[in-house]
């Protein structure tokens, strides 16, 4: 007998493991097709109106899978109205923060994995939280289903950025779950073209990440071009240094077929010198590969800053004829403290 109490939520189970959990009930795994469809692609979030399901079965649907999201504890937006930040209350009591971002060109899910940050990173307001906790793949989905109610679904094909709290391959086994059941064609049914994840440097779970088998976008959180430098922004560099990162990029990108995008954070004064320049197209040049540049996003208490846009033009400039491909990132939401960098309970003034 399935008890309520002991129910997975629905947005942590693929359609097989919800198949599994119809036929333990005593009940036709064609079922989970028909919740798949009502919740996924009609929007039901109760099971009160599946009206392909007996009475008997949506009375009792709560025992076999939850059909709880988060709780909603507060909506950020900017004047233009096309970023906004969600905070998220989840079981336990901890609050988490995920970014919905539109362009001309579309609508894209920023996705956090963790409640906090182990990692440390100098210039940013998640590191500075530390690690509360992991999130569940059930956590993690439910962020693109909130945000996608809240936006009424009007982007068939919106994107996913695994780029928000944490560290994505510190979590892999959730994160590597919620991309399976994004993927599922009940479901979102999310190409691996439209999903990027972002790591800071983990090594061992970039060739883990390949070989689940997923093409999925990668983007490297590399903000500095040489070992000294890259210990001090980003300490994970002191295990995994730059010769050994870049490898795991290269075979990434081989064996994906993807290009890997390099981010680069430019700190005024610290990281954005002719002398940056160069050494970042030698390493873009060395795998397929794209830069990302992003002007430093400030966060309060932190000594660094962005530097003037005359200077971000000129090292993008200094890039273009030796790099790949260059794009300078175009900052949204920092006025509700939710760009780049900036997660991690900073709230904007009421």
């Amino acid at each position: 007998m399935i008890t309520t109490s002991r129910a997975p939520n629905f947005y942590g189970l693929s359609h097989p493991a919800l198949a599994e959990r119809f036929t333990a009930a005593g009940h036709d795994a064609w079922r989970a097709t028909q919740v798949y469809e009502w919740v996924y692609q009609k929007g039901l979030r109760a099971p009160a109106g599946m009206t392909s399901l007996s009475r008997d079965l949506r009375e009792t649907l709560g025992g076999i899978c939850r059909l709880a999201l988060p709780e909603i504890v507060s909506v950020h937006g900017t004047a233009d109205g096309a970023t906004h930040k969600f905070v998220l209350g989840l079981e336990g009591g901890a609050r988490v923060e995920c970014v919905s971002m539109r362009t001309e060109r579309r609508l894209t899910y920023c996705l956090s994995s963790q409640v906090g940050c182990a990692l440390k990173c100098s210039f940013c307001a998640t590191g500075r939280m530390g690690l509360e906790r992991q999130l569940r793949a059930e956590e993690i989905v439910a962020q693109v289903v909130v945000m996608g109610d809240y936006h009424g679904w009007q982007d068939e094909r919106f994107n996913i950025v695994f780029m928000g709290m944490g560290e994505p391959l510190a979590n892999e086994a959730a994160v590597f779950e919620s991309i399976r059941i994004m993927r599922e064609p009940r479901g979102l049914h999310m190409g691996a073209r439209r999903i990027t994840v972002s790591t800071s440097g983990l090594v061992p779970g970039i060739g883990r990440l390949a070989d689940i088998g997923i093409p999925v976008g990668l983007a490297i959180s590399l903000h500095a071009t040489t070992d000294a430098l890259r210990d001090e922004l980003v300490p994970v560099n002191r295990r995994w240094p730059l010769e050994t990162l870049m490898r795991a990029a290269r075979e990434y990108g081989e064996r994906s077929g993807r290009r890997v995008t390099l981010e680069y954070t430019l700190l005024a004064g610290v990281n954005d010198g002719p002398a940056d320049a160069d050494r970042l197209s030698r390493l873009a040049r060395d795998l397929p590969s794209k830069i990302n540049l992003i002007p430093y996003n400030p966060v309060p208490g932190l000594p660094y800053r962005r530097p003037t846009p005359e200077a971000v033009q000129a090292f993008a400039e200094s890039l273009y004829p030796r790099a790949p491909a260059v794009t300078v990132r175009h900052t949204l939401g920092g006025e509700i403290w939710a760009a780049c960098g900036q997660l991690g309970g900073l709230t904007p003034a009421p």
